[in-house]
């Protein structure tokens, strides 16, 4: 197997500090560097639609809710770990793009819902159908097999670093 940027970093500290274990750089090292090269790809694909990464976040969560694809702004930062005053920006900019629309809430007389509008539901449906073939080209390299055991593996370290409450929760670009 070819060498990658992380290789020659861990040789330069096995030859500089041969007292310490430098192997979990070997890991932490390449899932830091695959996730940036991997947002420069879907920004890229997100922006086709004039959309950023957080727009795309909002409109999905509210596609994926289910008809009427609504929910309540504190229902949305929550499933997407951000602050309330994050969320309103988002919501301003979806808003006057005609994506999302805020209309009372029929069940709590000082409530919001917000919902995807016709155009919103047509963007996030053509976004999301090309984010995912964006990311299955991005994965090209790894067999179906390996997809499932990477996914297995990241599974298994995302949920000990999400019980740690240092860590846990800090957020989301899906």
């Amino acid at each position: 197997m070819d060498n990658d940027y992380v290789d020659t970093i861990l040789r330069q500290w096995q030859r500089e500090r041969p007292d310490l274990d430098a192997s979990p750089m070997g890991v932490i090292g390449r899932i830091s560097r695959a996730a940036r090269a991997l947002g420069r790809a879907l920004d890229a694909t997100f922006a086709s639609f004039g959309l950023n990464g957080g727009e795309f976040d909002v409109l999905a969560t509210l596609r994926r809710s289910g008809p009427p694809y609504r929910l309540t702004p504190t229902e949305l930062f929550r499933d997407l770990m951000l602050s309330s005053g994050a969320m309103t920006n988002r919501l301003d900019q979806l808003e006057r793009a005609n994506l999302v629309a805020r209309t009372p809430d029929p069940s709590d007389r000082r409530g919001t819902l917000v919902a995807l509008t016709t155009q919103g539901q047509e963007l996030v449906d053509a976004a999301v159908a090309a984010h995912l073939a964006n990311e299955h080209h991005l994965l090209d390299a790894l067999s179906s097999d390996e997809r499932a055991q990477l996914a297995q593996l990241l599974r298994k370290l995302l949920r000990s670093l999400e019980d740690r409450p240092s860590i846990g929760n800090s957020g989301d670009n899906s």
